[in-house]
């Protein structure tokens, strides 16, 4: 849980003609994206702050204006750029995480204590996110539902319950 910035979404276009951007969100909602009052872009020196002026959901996708972006020509050239926020804006419940502070979390057996390996990667195809482990067998993927993942605890690890063959 270093890690002070981390990716919120995507700026995949402009949108009308004074600066506007359209951004895929990563949050857990794009209203939770919306709630933020500042964005961060990595560069060379490290991450510059934009003030969010406006934002609204358009379907699945989020319009935002940035106070520093205020013309067309700005706003193209950060079209692919990935956004950030700082952790510290996030205010997450009790049995809440970031699943960027998943990643390199050892995977365990319930039942037995057993080292699986570490998860070094989570995907998402829609219906689930799927953790990619590494295993001394090679990369296996366990699908983050309730009838694999027992327990996620920061400090300890992933608890799972598998299924011959899944993690082996």
């Amino acid at each position: 849980m270093d890690k002070k910035y981390i990716e919120c979404g995507k700026i995949i276009n402009t949108h009308g003609c004074k600066g506007g951007l359209k951004i895929e969100p990563w949050c857990n909602s794009p209203e939770d994206l919306i709630a933020l009052k500042r964005l961060y872009i990595s560069g060379k020196n490290g991450y510059t702050e934009y003030t969010v002026s406006k934002a609204s959901v358009f379907k699945q996708f989020v319009i935002l204006d940035l106070k520093e972006i205020d013309d067309m020509e700005k706003a193209l050239s950060l079209k692919g750029t990935t956004l950030y926020a700082d952790r510290a804006d996030f205010e997450l419940e009790d049995g809440e995480y970031f699943l960027t502070d998943i990643i390199g979390l050892d995977v365990i057996d319930a039942e037995n204590g057993k080292l699986y390996g570490k998860v070094t990667d989570i995907i998402n195809r829609g219906a689930s996110d799927i953790y990619v482990v590494d295993t001394p067998n090679g990369e296996r993927m366990i699908p983050a539902v309730d009838e694999f993942i027992v327990e996620i605890d920061i400090n300890r690890g992933v608890t799972v319950r598998t299924i011959e063959g899944l993690l082996d």
